[in-house]
């Protein structure tokens, strides 16, 4: 129940709800207040005083509004709204004050610090700080810290506000950073020099408001304003991540996350933020034809007639690949049938139902978690499947929820009751009475891992049915960016991958990296980077990566996002929907569009709920039938975090960050 205060801030009445803290207030009122370490997804230190406002009739001094509470304010004498001046000279002195003291021992690193131009420090110091400063004792320096390879560390700028002991804590769930000391000995450091064992801890770089924690990749290779930004979605996982791509010419130098509440919130994993440099490595950049068993380059006139004349009156099978855009799925499965072929996107063999939502997608949405009172996972491992959903989880954890798992126990960085490993814990937990959990908001997250072996069907069956009978619910957790897209516009064949391959005399593989294709078929591969499915193929036609191409993708929740075009494909290489078309035309059966808008147009006309952006359309249930299963323990659908598709093995980083958590999860512990 709100509790609803008024609350005149800088003569301005507003009507806010009590437990709301005073910064919060004056927001709402329209007033900036400037801070350091306070920050509205973390808890509150109160540690950096630059919030400081003044509370008529309160204290004489200023109050830190980032840690009162709006129904703390004393009403005025005769019961008036209590009063909060946010400009005044008590505040202009605090604030400056509180500035001097901040850059007491911060070094003049401006002109070589890579926070500059979007620095914290320097915004405030330019609007609240004093052109002077009264101490000329010599400026402390301290001993930078080894984090690893992502997050460079320059602890002299450091000024204590918290935030990434805080982050690191709370939303990563790892208890490795902390501060010590007391005064001008306090500094923030890693217990035991430890190096930062997160998928996440690329965060604590955006949340740093100085030059403290800067990208090691990144660092010294641009600034902020020579970068063009474009806003984006992530394809490293299923999540859909807002991002923002900024790009240096042709080359895209950075990812940064975008807020987005119902998605990411404001959080990316370190996979999304640091793979850009795999986007630079073993790209295919003109087309390939092979020839006595060697493949040598081509023209594209040459490479698409010579696709053309493979694919003419033979038996054609279509595969998605993770990371293609949905139009493309839609032009490849227009192509492909027109040819009297089959298309198949579940590529790892899981048993999603064709043409009913709710049993591929589900019906909760993510925000859903937010409010669980109770969570199973069911062959789920979302520490690596999706590590920003995996802080979802744990924030809900922390407000109460209680999280069980059925599967192999790992650690989550939250607590959770074990059910048991496999198919038999399931079966149980089917069999209960769950007339008790009616009441309770409830949501069931089944993982690509329960639903890629032999019985994936008979799990899915048993896992909805379960989920109808707690009225919880459900979620299907993917890890292929484009699986949901690829299954709205029906690139399925009834029996699955098996069926769609067999007795095909050419396979069209656009970008399927994941699966080995048996020798046989010929192989045409549409794609990005020279991973496994170029390798295999007879034909190569090299296509943009999911920053080179405008694309709708459709999240794991079913909502659809749209991805922009942030730079252009190196060397020849074309956009996946172009290079569809071009052939189609020269198959002699061209498709009907000219334009990615046609297309566009096209796609949504068929199914129109690709049309509504960024919203999570309601998906009727219909729970698939219970079938007997098998007894096997569930295995997980991603076991190296760092390698799940071709761009981010072609990653340098990527593959250092494998190595090191091989080597991280094989180290001998001493005994205790």
């Amino acid at each position: 129940m709100s509790d609803l205060r008024k609350v005149v801030i800088d003569g301005n009445e507003v009507e806010v709800d009590g437990a709301m803290t005073l910064i919060q207030a004056c927001e709402e009122a329209g007033i900036e207040i400037p801070r350091f370490c306070y920050h509205e997804r973390l808890s509150i230190a109160g540690n950096c005083r630059m919030c400081l406002v003044e509370v008529v009739g309160g204290p004489p001094k200023p109050a830190a509004s980032c840690a009162m509470q709006v129904r703390d304010l004393r009403p005025g004498p005769e019961g008036q709204a209590p009063v909060v001046k946010t400009n005044s000279l008590m505040v202009k002195k605090a604030r400056e004050g509180v500035m001097e003291f901040l850059l007491i021992n911060h070094p003049l690193d401006c002109p070589i610090c890579d926070q500059g131009g979007e620095c914290d420090l320097q915004d405030q110091a330019m609007a609240y700080g004093v052109d002077f400063s009264r101490f000329r004792e010599p400026k402390r320096a301290t001993d930078d810290l080894d984090l690893g390879p992502l997050v460079e560390t320059h602890m002299t700028r450091c000024i204590s506000c918290t935030r990434c002991v805080r982050f690191t804590t709370e939303v990563a769930g790892i208890h490795q950073m902390g501060q010590t000391g007391r005064g001008e000995d306090a500094e923030i450091t890693s217990y035991l020099g430890e190096t930062l064992d997160s998928n996440m801890q690329g965060n604590i770089i955006d949340l740093c408001p100085v030059g403290a924690l800067v990208s090691k990749p990144y660092a010294f290779t641009a600034r902020p304003w020579e970068l063009t930004k474009t806003e984006s979605i992530d394809v490293m996982d299923a999540l859909g991540s807002n991002i923002r791509v900024d790009t240096k010419g042709r080359e895209v130098m950075r990812f940064l996350p975008r807020n987005h509440d119902g998605v990411n919130e404001e959080w990316i994993s370190d996979k999304t933020r640091f793979v850009w440099d795999g986007l630079r490595r073993q790209r295919l950049d003109t087309p390939y034809i092979r020839e006595n068993g060697k493949l040598r380059k081509a023209g594209w006139d040459e490479a698409l007639t010579a696709a053309a004349a493979a694919m003419n009156g033979k038996k054609v099978a279509g595969l998605v690949g993770d990371l293609a855009p949905t139009e493309a799925a839609f032009a490849l499965k227009a192509m492909v049938e027109g040819q009297g072929g089959s298309v198949e996107c579940r590529t790892d063999n899981a048993a999603l139902p064709a043409g009913n939502r709710s049993g591929y997608v589900g019906t909760a949405a993510i925000e859903d978690i937010d409010a669980a009172e109770m969570i199973i996972l069911i062959g789920a491992n979302p520490k690596l499947e999706s590590p920003v959903l995996n802080a979802r989880l744990r924030a809900a954890w922390t407000r109460g929820a209680t999280i069980a798992r059925i599967g192999t126990p790992v650690d989550l960085t939250y607590p959770v009751v074990e059910l048991g490993t496999g198919r038999e814990a399931l079966a149980n937990l089917a069999a209960m009475d769950h007339v008790d959990k009616a009441d309770k908001a409830g949501v069931m997250i089944v993982g690509m891992g329960a639903l890629t072996e032999a019985d994936g069907a008979a799990v899915l069956g048993t896992a909805m049915e379960t989920a109808a009978a707690g009225s919880s619910k459900f979620m299907v957790l993917h890890t292929a960016a484009s699986r949901v897209g690829a299954m709205d516009v029906g690139a399925v064949t009834d029996g699955g991958l098996k069926a769609a391959v067999e007795g095909a005399e050419v396979i069209y593989n656009m970008g399927a990296d994941e699966l080995d294709i048996d020798a046989g078929p010929f192989v045409i591969y549409q794609g990005s980077h020279g991973d496994r499915g170029a390798h295999r193929a007879d034909i190569i036609l090299p296509a943009a990566a999911y920053t080179e191409e405008n694309g709708l993708f459709v999240n794991t929740e079913g909502r659809p996002q749209l991805a922009l075009r942030a730079s252009f494909a190196p060397g020849e290489a074309k956009e996946n929907w172009a290079i569809l078309r071009a052939l189609s035309a020269e198959l002699g059966a061209a498709l009907p569009f000219d334009s990615l808008g046609a297309l566009r147009s096209a796609m949504i006309a068929a199914y129109p709920h690709l049309g509504r952006v960024d919203e999570v359309p309601e998906n009727a249930w219909t729970a698939e039938k219970a079938k007997k299963m098998g007894k096997a323990d569930f295995r997980y659908a991603v076991t190296d975090f760092y390698l799940t598709n071709p761009i981010a093995r072609a990653s340098q980083l990527m593959g250092e960050l494998s190595a090191n958590a091989k080597e991280r999860a094989s180290a001998a512990l001493a005994a205790e």
